[in-house]
């Protein structure tokens, strides 16, 4: 079964964010991050960068791995998309990023940030910003962590310290700062 796909819409913008999957309810709000992880990543950047949810939403292409939700697990929580799911949206993420030339790319949770590092524990990706090239383009890479409540990763050492590390270089990164004052 197809499910709806959820897209946060055509914005012109040289920050990308890019998360994982929608959830169950983003398919119903017709957004992504719309429900409780959303709550929290928008706090996040309220609180580093000064942009509200609205802000945020109007000035920053916000992308996925995969595009629907890829339903729930028998033991609970949302399911990972699997590798076809990914392979089968590959194609939407290399174009926008083609199109978009973004010199910022924000991945929230590991599957995101794996599609453009290798897969390596949390704790040596957050905190940190790379310089990586994806679709033949080159950008810098502010990794995040999950913001959902299933993870207690952000919420507890070291990866409190590592998330709002994070955060301060999102907020200072040049491609931010044009979104967050105009006059840059």
């Amino acid at each position: 079964m197809h499910r709806p796909s959820v897209s946060g819409g055509a914005v012109l913008s040289k920050v990308m964010l890019v998360g994982q999957a929608p959830g169950a309810k983003e398919p119903v709000m017709g957004r992504p991050f719309a429900w409780t992880a959303g709550k929290t990543l928008f706090r996040w950047f309220n609180e580093a960068t000064g942009l509200t949810e609205e802000q945020f939403r109007a000035k920053v292409y916000m992308a996925a791995v995969a595009r629907c939700f890829p339903g729930k697990r028998n033991e609970g929580g949302d399911r990972v998309p699997d590798r076809g799911e990914i392979d089968a949206c590959s194609f939407w993420l290399e174009r926008e990023i083609r199109i978009l030339q973004p010199e910022l790319i924000l991945p929230v949770g590991k599957l995101a940030i794996e599609q453009f590092l290798a897969a390596a524990p949390l704790e040596s990706t957050i905190g940190r910003a790379f310089r990586t090239r994806y679709a033949g383009v080159e950008f810098d890479l502010i990794p995040l962590p999950h913001p959902s409540g299933a993870s207690p990763w952000p919420r507890v050492e070291p990866g409190s310290t590592l998330t709002k590390a994070a955060l301060r270089l999102i907020a200072q990164h040049p491609a931010m700062q044009t979104l967050t004052n105009p006059t840059v």
